[in-house]
């Protein structure tokens, strides 16, 4: 899963993204509200954490051309902690959650697993498929009860076509959701990943759909 970390403040954007990557999210940032506009138009986010005071263009107008573009990524906004009228204008312009500085980390990454369920239509943080179990909590893969473990890129590829199962994934949406921005993106190793998947898995619920990509398969 990608997240767009939009935070001016430079501590407090390194410490989220380090949290986001510990978590097993790809991170891109950004400082300023015109970039952030940019960025979250042209790159396919699972979610946005949005802080509102930003420069160039403050967040709110961001948040507001956004949603006027039809981009419905779900949107965090960060607030001050007395900032109630930025919480309700916030969720007027479109926001689906946010979250009032200062905030603990825990409660931030809780929130936005809730965010990209709901966007992906999983009410629960443990998703299941057939024997296989991912807690999205603890990033945490079971089969049959037993523990599988897992490299970094192989749980984002299982994560995102569990987020997604029972549909049909291109190697170019597994390849944009795993990756940050400036990551040396390479389509081929998604083929190396889905291969290793096979081997720790029950490897015939990973369909390959000749020329379209692949599809996690619910057992009937």
């Amino acid at each position: 899963m990608r997240i767009l970390l939009v935070e001016d403040e430079p501590t407090l954007s390194e410490q989220i993204a380090q949290s986001l990557h510990e978590a097993g999210y790809a991170v891109d940032r950004s400082d300023n509200g015109r970039d952030a506009a940019y960025m979250g138009e042209s790159e396919p986010y699972d979610a946005i954490i949005l802080d509102l005071g930003l420069p160039l263009i403050d967040g709110l107008t961001v948040l507001k051309q956004w949603r006027s573009k039809g981009i419905a990524i779900p949107v965090l906004i960060l607030t001050a902690r007395d900032g109630w009228h930025e919480k309700v204008s916030g969720i007027d312009a479109g926001a689906d959650d946010y979250l009032s500085k200062p905030f603990h980390m825990e409660e931030l990454l809780a929130r936005i697993r809730a965010l990209i369920r709901r966007a992906t239509g999983n009410a629960s943080s443990t998703l299941q498929c057939g024997p296989i179990l991912l807690d999205t909590r603890s990033a945490r893969v079971t089969v049959d009860g037993h523990p599988v473990t897992l490299t970094a890129h192989e749980f984002k590829v299982l994560s995102y076509l569990m987020h997604h199962r029972d549909q049909v994934v291109s190697r170019t949406d597994l390849t944009e959701h795993i990756y940050a921005q400036d990551f040396d993106r390479d389509s081929n190793t998604i083929e190396v990943f889905v291969g290793r998947l096979r081997k720790k898995i029950p490897g015939d619920l990973i369909e390959t759909i000749r020329g379209l990509g692949y599809r996690l398969n619910s057992p009937s």
